[in-house]
């Protein structure tokens, strides 16, 4: 993927070895996101984070789903530069930042990022020029 595409949604460059990927906004997306991850992860023998990457990816990629129109970025960094931490980046064109909230018990969604934020190392969010970039990190495993 050029880097024209990922300006656009807003993804900033982190150092390290890294891959990215772009998804149309639709429901197949989900499903490509994880399969990409887990493929990436396991080429760098990085499998033992690869359920828990999955899993948050998902969460974000179908939040990007539900609010936002247009391509959605997936990116993962490589621990290097970054130490022992394996960064993920989601990115979509909607600029507003997510909100955490709290789901009550009947409700069938709103645990997404609730689930970022408890099982990464850190997490964030950053303005692109055209959307945002939510992002986590998790340790790797030594």
């Amino acid at each position: 993927m050029g880097l024209s595409a990922w300006e656009v949604i807003g993804v900033s460059d982190t150092e390290g070895e890294g891959a990215e990927w772009s998804f149309p906004a639709e429901p197949g997306a989900v499903r490509s996101a994880r399969a990409a991850v887990r493929r990436q992860l396991h080429e760098w023998d990085l499998d033992a984070l690869g359920d828990l990457a999955a899993l948050l990816v998902s969460e974000l990629v179908t939040n990007s789903l539900r609010h936002a129109t247009g391509p959605i970025g997936v990116r993962l960094v490589r621990p290097g530069r970054l130490g022992d931490v394996l960064r993920v980046e989601v990115s979509d064109p909607l600029p507003d930042p997510p909100r955490e909230r709290v789901a009550r018990a009947e409700d069938e969604s709103g645990r997404g990022l609730q689930l970022v934020a408890l099982s990464s190392r850190r997490w964030g969010t950053r303005p692109g020029e055209a959307g945002k970039t939510v992002w986590f990190e998790l340790a790797v495993p030594g």
